[in-house]
C-alpha cells in the first residue's frame, strides 16, 4: 500500500530557502506584492524575481497557477516556484494550489514559505491529495517519501488546523488504494482483512462469513458470489465517538472485488478496469478511516458486502429467483446487475440491526449513470429532501461533484416480473434511475436514504483536480464534511 507524504510545519524564516534543496516555493499575490519571502527570494537571485513580476508574462498569469525558475542562481534548490494566490484564497482555490505545486514536485523535496498566507492548511490539504502515487507493483527501488515543509509564521496553529485534514487525506489514500488494486491482490478475503487492521484505531470491526449470511438469510448478496472461489463476507465497522446509544449514521459499500458479469459475460474490452468495482466499499472504508483517524464525535457505522461474480458451473443463471433477506424475491434477468444485489441484503442488515438515523449507500452500480453525468458528478438519489441537500451542501464545500437525479413510483413498473415480486433489471431507459428504484424497495419508511451512484467518478482515464489518473477517492471529503456538519 501507499502512504501519505510527509507533511511538517516550521516557524518562518526567511533565511531557510537559501540552502533548502529540492523544490521552494515563494507565494505572491496576484496584484504582485511581494511578502518577506519574495522580496529574500529576489536578492538571492539578484532580481530575478523582480524583473519576473514586471513582465508580460506574470500579467497573463492567473491566481492558483506557477512560474517555475530553475536553478535559480544564489539558490541550492534545483527550482524556485513562485505560487500566484490571493491573500485570503477560498478553501478550494488554497488546496489547487496545493495541488499545482505537487504536481510540480513529483515527490522529490518542496519546502513552501508560506509566511502569514491565509488557508495554508488547505494549501497543505492540496499537496497531500496530489502527491499520491500507486506504484506497489513496480519493480523499482523504493525511496522514501521526501518531505514536504509549511513555513508559516503561526506553524503551531497551522499544523493544529491541518491534522484533522491529513486525517481525512489517509482516508482518501486508503480508498484509492484500495480502488486501484488488481483483484487478485484485492480478494475478499484480502479486502476483509485490510478493514479488521484499522481496529488498530479504534474502530470495532465483525467480519461475517458466508454461513452467518446463510443464517441470516442474505441469499441475494450470496447468489453474486457463488460462481467464485473467493468465500463472500460482510465487514461491519463501527466507530462510537458520539453519544453512547444514539443511533449511527450508517454508510453500506458495494465491494464486487472484480465484476466479469457472471453468466450475463462482459465484454472482453475494457473488463480489466472491473478491479474498480468495489468502489463504494472502498469509499465507506476510507471515511471509516477518516473518522476514526481525526476522532469524529458522531456514531457512524460502515458496512460493506465483498463478493467476485465470476462464471462457473456453480454461477446463478439468468432466470434464476432469489429470496432476499428481507424476503421479497427476485427474479435475476441480468446477472451483470449484480450490485445492487449484494447491496439491498447489506441495507436491509443495516436496518434491522443498527436503526439507524440515516443511511447513505455507494455503488459504481451503472454505466448509465455515466451516459447521464459523464466523469464530473456522481448520481444522487433520496427519499429524503432535508438530508439529501445536506449531503449535497457539504460534497459542494469539499469541491466533490454531485447531481441530485428523480425517484418516482412510475419507474417501478419497468420492474414488475411475472414469476417473482421483482426483476433486478428494468432495461435501457432511465437505468441509473431504475437501480436505484430497486434499491429504494429495501429502505425502511422511517429510514431518510441517500443512494450515490458513483461509476463515473470512483476511477477516472485521466488526472482530476485532486488525483492522478486512476482510483479519485471522491466520497471520502464529502461524507467526512457531512458528518462533521450534521450529525457531531
Amino acid at each position: 500500500m501507499s502512504s501519505l507524504i510527509p507533511i511538517q510545519f516550521q516557524t518562518f524564516d526567511v533565511d531557510m530557502m537559501a540552502q533548502a534543496e529540492g523544490r521552494v516555493a515563494i507565494i505572491i499575490s496576484d496584484e504582485g506584492k511581494m511578502g518577506p519571502a519574495a522580496r529574500r527570494a529576489n536578492r538571492l537571485t539578484r532580481g530575478a524575481v523582480a524583473r519576473l513580476v514586471e513582465s508580460e508574462q506574470f500579467e497573463k498569469v492567473k491566481s492558483g497557477e506557477v512560474i517555475t525558475l530553475a536553478w535559480p542562481g544564489g539558490m541550492a534548490a534545483e527550482a524556485l516556484d513562485i505560487l500566484i494566490l490571493p491573500r485570503r484564497p477560498d478553501v478550494a482555490e488554497a488546496r489547487k494550489a496545493g495541488v499545482a505545486l505537487a504536481k510540480l514536485a513529483g515527490g522529490k523535496a518542496l519546502l513552501v514559505m508560506a509566511a502569514n498566507q491565509t488557508r495554508s492548511e488547505d494549501l497543505a490539504m492540496g499537496i497531500a491529495l496530489r502527491s499520491y502515487e500507486f506504484d506497489a507493483h513496480k519493480t523499482k527501488d523504493s525511496d522514501p517519501a521526501a518531505t514536504v515543509t509549511i513555513a508559516h509564521q503561526k506553524s503551531d496553529e497551522v499544523e493544529a488546523a491541518f491534522a484533522p485534514l491529513y486525517a481525512i487525506a489517509d482516508g482518501v489514500r486508503m480508498t484509492r488504494d484500495l480502488t486501484n488494486e488488481p483483484a487478485n491482490i484485492l480478494t475478499t478475503t484480502e479486502f476483509a482483512d485490510r478493514l479488521a487492521e484499522m481496529k488498530d484505531l479504534g474502530l470495532e470491526v465483525e467480519v461475517l462469513e458466508e454461513d452467518k449470511l446463510e443464517e441470516l438469510g442474505m441469499r441475494t448478496l450470496l447468489s453474486v458470489g457463488q460462481g467464485s472461489v473467493s468465500p463472500s463476507k460482510v465487514v461491519v465497522m463501527q466507530w462510537n465517538g458520539g453519544d453512547k446509544g444514539d443511533a449511527p449514521l450508517a454508510l453500506v459499500g458495494k465491494g464486487v472485488v472484480f465484476d466479469t458479469g457472471g453468466i450475463s459475460l462482459k465484454p472482453a474490452g475494457g473488463m480489466e478496469d472491473m478491479t474498480m468495482d468495489m468502489g463504494g466499499a472502498g469509499v465507506v472504508a476510507g471515511t471509516m478511516r477518516a473518522l476514526a483517524k481525526r476522532k469524529a464525535k458522531a456514531n457512524v457505522v460502515g458496512l460493506v458486502g465483498l463478493v467476485e461474480n465470476m462464471p462457473s458451473g456453480n454461477a446463478t443463471r439468468p432466470g434464476d429467483v432469489v429470496t432476499s433477506m428481507k424476503g421479497d424475491t427476485v427474479e435475476i434477468i441480468n446477472t451483470d446487475a449484480e450490485g445492487r444485489l449484494v447491496l439491498c441484503d447489506v441495507m436491509w442488515y443495516a436496518q434491522e440491526r443498527f436503526s439507524p438515523v440515516g443511511m447513505v449507500d455507494l455503488a459504481t452500480l451503472t454505466g448509465a449513470i455515466i451516459i447521464g453525468l459523464g466523469h464530473e458528478n456522481a448520481g444522487v438519489f433520496s427519499n429524503n429532501d432535508t438530508f439529501c441537500d445536506a449531503f449535497l451542501k457539504s460534497a459542494k464545500a469539499e469541491d466533490e461533484g454531485a447531481w441530485r437525479m428523480p425517484l418516482g413510483a412510475a419507474y417501478d413498473k419497468q420492474l414488475k416480473s411475472r414469476i417473482a415480486d421483482m426483476k433486478n433489471v428494468g432495461g435501457r431507459p432511465a437505468g441509473s434511475i431504475t437501480a436505484a428504484q430497486f434499491l429504494q424497495r429495501f429502505v425502511k419508511e422511517e429510514t431518510p436514504w441517500i443512494h450515490l451512484d458513483i461509476a463515473g467518478v470512483a476511477s477516472v482515464a485521466s488526472e482530476t483536480s485532486y488525483a492522478p489518473k486512476g482510483a479519485t477517492g471522491w466520497g471520502v471529503r464529502a461524507l467526512s464534511r457531512f458528518v462533521q456538519d450534521n450529525f457531531e
